[in-house]
């Protein structure tokens, strides 16, 4: 963007800190997924200089347990183990306010937190919004512990002098179960007949669709940013 002498950079890390799925393009769709828990710098020398950074990791973490490795994917003599997810996530964000206390320039760096997106599982052939004004939404057991844990480890931040802004957009994308892509996504791996004759069963009530959901996301980031 030449007109406003500015640069936007966006930088995969689908949990923040160090993992076996950080290759965007060759490892995308890999099951056997590992976090290095205590391991962030490789990706955050890329954000120390940067004048506002927004983070977000929600979708990824959603598994009842995390395989997690203490240690270096380069050594063979690392500690693996399976986390209770919620624990696991718990240690992740203490990883990153740890980070973040200790490298952000506090008189130039502005911070938001963009958290939210639960998967919806009923997307398929839905053409409206829920209008409904007394929704509340899906909100499970899981994702409110997961959101409490965002606000204590901001909450923890800001009585270090850290303020970290938190856009909570999943009750306002909850509406929109016609924002997903549904059948129309790509496929990693060829539909079997039984998906095929059930449509339903492949569904992507995970994501949302561009044009659409994520621009109203944009406006209000927008909003929080412009002086």
């Amino acid at each position: 963007m030449k007109e406003y002498n500015t640069t936007i950079d966006f930088y995969w890390s689908p949990y923040l800190v160090e993992s076996n799925a950080d290759d965007l393009w060759s490892h995308h769709n890999i099951t056997n997924r590992i976090v290095r828990i205590q391991a962030i710098e490789n990706h955050a020398k890329h954000w120390t200089d940067a004048d506002a950074i927004v983070f977000g990791t929600y979708l990824w973490w959603r598994y009842p347990t995390i395989h997690v490795l203490w240690g270096s994917f380069n050594r063979s003599d690392g500690i693996y183990k399976d986390v209770e997810m919620l624990r696991c996530y718990e240690m992740a964000l203490q990883t990153w306010s740890d980070w973040l206390e200790i490298q952000i320039n506090r008189s130039k760096t502005q911070l938001s937190a963009d958290w939210g997106m639960p998967a919806d599982q009923k997307c398929y052939n839905e053409k409206e919004p829920i209008y409904r004004e007394e929704y509340q939404g899906r909100e499970t057991l899981t994702h409110a512990n997961m959101m409490r844990a965002v606000e204590a480890a901001i909450e923890k931040l800001k009585k270090r002098g850290l303020n970290v802004q938190m856009l909570n957009i999943t009750r306002l994308s909850d509406y929109r179960k016609d924002g997903h892509p549904s059948i129309y996504r790509k496929f990693w791996h060829s539909l079997s007949q039984d998906q095929l004759s059930y449509p339903p069963s492949y569904a992507d009530c995970g994501h949302w669709c561009l044009p659409g959901v994520p621009d109203a996301w944009n406006e209000i980031l927008y909003a929080y940013m412009a002086p």
